[in-house]
């Protein structure tokens, strides 16, 4: 099976487009589990298995591991280890870089750290993603459009009375072979997002930007999907795995998600009768 087809499998078995991403700040981390590696271990643990039936991917940010040092990197491989298989694990890495070194990105995050998919720069072109491609059962989504206010410096930039952000949706769209390339676009920029799905094909969307970067999670859904009709990824942080700053945490983490849910699930039943 391609990796989008893995991914939309998971997604129609746990009824959710909903990823989560485990960014682990310690100044938000509740107190008892923030001074040591093995706190944040039984933290992001109490996380996963709290809510590893309602959604389909996790996303730990790389930075936030490295930061650590060499414990951060043992505790991201753990993390990724103990995250059930029959999810999918995207490592945020926004990788980029000439051949020979991405072919190096590629083999630590799909073979070192048993990673689903990853998130890569397209700055520097083709030849810089493809040793990614190269690993079929394996994805990588491509940043095209970026929730941040500076993504207006360069991927709104003009060439030939076309946006690059619409030349990279375009470009991954003819890359996309064997069904294991997906775009970034964020939820802070909802009409480009529709831009995007109509010329992006079939390529999975990952979306960024929902919750406490202000992005709607009603404009995500329907424009990053074309109504249901296109494979997406919504993805939240923050909102879910800080719900609480007390022992529930879990619990409340699990709340939030279930209530995610619930409002993409009636978005859909409406989609449908309509």
């Amino acid at each position: 099976m391609s990796a989008t087809g893995e991914l939309k499998h998971v997604q129609e078995k746990n009824k959710s487009m909903l990823c989560i991403g485990l960014d682990l700040d310690r100044k938000k981390v509740p107190t008892n589990y923030a001074t040591s590696i093995k706190g944040l271990f039984d933290f992001t643990m109490r996380i996963v298995e709290a809510t590893s039936d309602i959604v389909c991917c996790y996303k730990p940010n790389v930075a936030f591991y490295e930061e650590l040092g060499p414990d951060g990197f043992s505790l991201l491989e753990k993390i990724i280890a103990k995250i059930p298989d029959d999810l999918i694990v995207i490592l945020d890495g926004k990788m980029g870089d000439i051949g020979n070194t991405a072919a190096h990105y590629a083999s630590a995050a799909f073979e070192r750290m048993g990673a689903d998919w990853v998130t890569v720069n397209p700055y520097m072109g083709y030849d810089s993603i493809r040793p990614f491609l190269e690993y079929k059962d394996k994805g990588a989504f491509v940043l095209c459009l970026t929730s941040n206010p500076g993504s207006r410096d360069f991927q709104f930039l003009h060439v030939l009375n076309k946006p690059v952000y619409m030349y990279v949706a375009e470009k991954v769209a003819y890359w996309d072979k064997e069904q294991n390339l997906g775009l970034v676009v964020g939820a802070t920029h909802p009409d480009q997002l529709t831009d995007i799905r109509k010329v992006s094909g079939e390529v999975p969307i990952l979306i960024p930007g929902v919750g406490a970067q202000g992005g709607s999670l009603e404009q995500a859904v329907l424009s990053g999907t074309d109504n249901f009709r296109k494979p997406a990824i919504i993805n939240v942080s923050r909102t879910v795995i800080y719900a609480s700053a007390d022992e529930d945490f879990d619990k409340a983490a699990r709340a939030e998600v279930e209530k995610l849910n619930t409002l993409i699930n009636a978005l859909r039943a409406q989609n449908i009768t309509q």
